[in-house]
């Protein structure tokens, strides 16, 4: 059967006609086809899962997803009306729109007071862990006013729907640092150091940049809350992200303020280098949020998830076909 003594080194089956095929493998496992075990601990499996991606939060089992198609039409119009409210209504009713629409806002710390924000200064610059490309949507519901949220990947559709400004970052460093100056000038701003989402309970490397440019930085350490759908994705169209979000039957957002950054760790009154102001921040906000620090990137997310590097194209603004990435990194490799 198995030529020159080539036999299979291992052999899974469920039954009991499975029994003379795992005769012949080296070894031979009986798979039960319901087992009564329960999933590995987080801190006991040999390598966190930190990254994965599709919509569902949880198990697809028969009855969960039963729920799931049962409850679609009636998540989707309900997640039109949650967008409707915090697109169309001042920023200071969004808070309390979102609260008789089911989605639960939680405010921890202080935030800055806006008259001090408002006395002719330059605006703060809020740095924001990035769990969903709502955050800076969250933020300013819970400030009670609109701020202003630099992005990089976000659909046409998502910047028509949000409520604040959105300005797109161009991965040039000399002009991304010009334009971020710009909207300090003009006001406070929002901004995720990460470059990416994260679902686990781990805060990728954060990028240095905002630290070099103000001194007036307040860390924000988000978290969201979805029981159904995920409201992120690397591989699907993002211009449904905040859909699936608002789709989950009660999702939550909590918003920790972490006070305005002490002098002594800013690259200005503190002398620090903007990566040990980054770094600091980070594990700060880990600690508030009990996660844990990476040196990952919004790279090692997509090259895991998509086959690409998560470099949009300016031309089209979308991210690279998988076997686009592989030949221009073909490309590369032969240049």
């Amino acid at each position: 059967m198995f030529a020159g003594g080539d036999v299979p080194d291992v052999g899974l089956g469920d039954r009991r006609s499975d029994y003379p095929f795992m005769s012949l493998c080296k070894e031979g496992y009986i798979v039960p086809r319901s087992p009564a075990v329960e999933a590995v601990p987080m801190d006991k499996l040999p390598r966190p899962v930190i990254f994965h991606d599709g919509r569902l939060a949880r198990r697809p089992t028969p009855l969960a997803a039963l729920l799931a198609v049962l409850w679609f039409p009636v998540g989707f119009a309900l997640a039109c009306v949650r967008i409707a409210a915090g697109a169309l209504l001042p920023m200071p009713w969004v808070y309390y729109a979102f609260w008789a629409l089911g989605v639960r806002v939680v405010v921890r710390g202080a935030p800055p007071p806006r008259a001090e924000r408002a006395a002719g200064r330059r605006g703060v610059l809020f740095a924001c862990s990035h769990r969903t490309l709502l955050d800076p949507i969250f933020l300013s519901a819970a400030l009670g006013g609109p701020v202003a949220a630099v992005t990089y990947s976000l659909s046409r559709l998502s910047e028509f729907l949000s409520p604040i400004r959105t300005v797109r970052l161009t991965r040039d460093r000399a002009a991304d640092a010009a334009m971020i100056g710009e909207l300090l000038d003009e006001g406070d701003l929002a901004i995720c150091p990460e470059g990416t989402t994260c679902r686990e309970p781990f805060l990728l490397r954060f990028s240095a940049l905002f630290a070099e440019l103000t001194d007036e930085v307040v860390p924000v350490a988000m978290e969201s809350r979805m029981g159904m759908f995920h409201g992120t994705t690397a591989r699907g169209w993002k211009g449904m992200d905040p859909f699936y979000f608002f789709m989950n039957p009660s999702p939550a957002y909590v918003v920790t303020f972490l006070g305005k950054l002490p002098p002594e760790h800013t690259c200005g009154a503190g002398g620090r280098s903007s990566h040990e102001v980054a770094n600091y921040i980070q594990r700060l906000i880990a600690a508030t949020l009990s996660y844990e620090c990476t040196s990952l990137t919004r790279k090692d997310k997509y090259r895991a998830l998509a086959g690409n590097d998560g470099v949009v194209d300016n031309a089209t603004g979308k991210l690279p076909s998988p076997a686009t990435a592989t030949a221009n990194n073909s490309k590369d490799k032969a240049c």
